[in-house]
């Protein structure tokens, strides 16, 4: 398995590099303010940093007792974004409602645009963090 510094890296780096890409592409593809798109941002790769830290282990933890390995195939990798994404859904939905002064129905739109990015943007930055950052044979 990671180790905790490994798994921090990742974290960090899967978020600054997602802000520096979702900010001016929200607002562009949303009509509104970067300012406003980037306190949305902030506030979700906040949210989904703390989440992705404590889903990992969790998902990981649950693949070593299942599988007796971390190693993902391309459908667990699919899974494990998917259900990635649906968690972190629950949280920022309403924050997105409320800061953006839209609808749950508008937030909910918002949100599945970020998620269609995300999905993209999880499953290509995880493999490549793989390839960059091998998991050791013995996990």
């Amino acid at each position: 398995m990671r180790t905790t510094a490994d798994r921090i890296r990742h974290a960090i780096s899967f978020e600054i590099i997602g802000i520096l890409l979702i900010v001016p592409l929200g607002a562009l593809g949303l009509g509104m303010t970067m300012e406003s798109i980037g306190v949305v941002a902030i506030f979700g790769a906040t949210i989904a940093t703390l989440w992705n830290y404590l889903y990992n282990i969790g998902f990981d933890k649950i693949m070593k007792r299942i599988r007796g390995t971390v190693h993902k195939t391309l459908a667990i990798r699919i899974i494990h974004t998917i259900l990635f994404e649906f968690g972190l859904l629950t949280v920022t939905l309403p924050f997105i409602a409320y800061y953006l002064g839209v609808t749950l129905w508008q937030a909910l739109l918002i949100d599945i645009a970020y998620v269609v990015f995300y999905l993209i943007y999880a499953f290509i930055f995880n493999w490549s963090y793989d390839y960059i950052f091998p998991i050791p044979k013995d996990a």
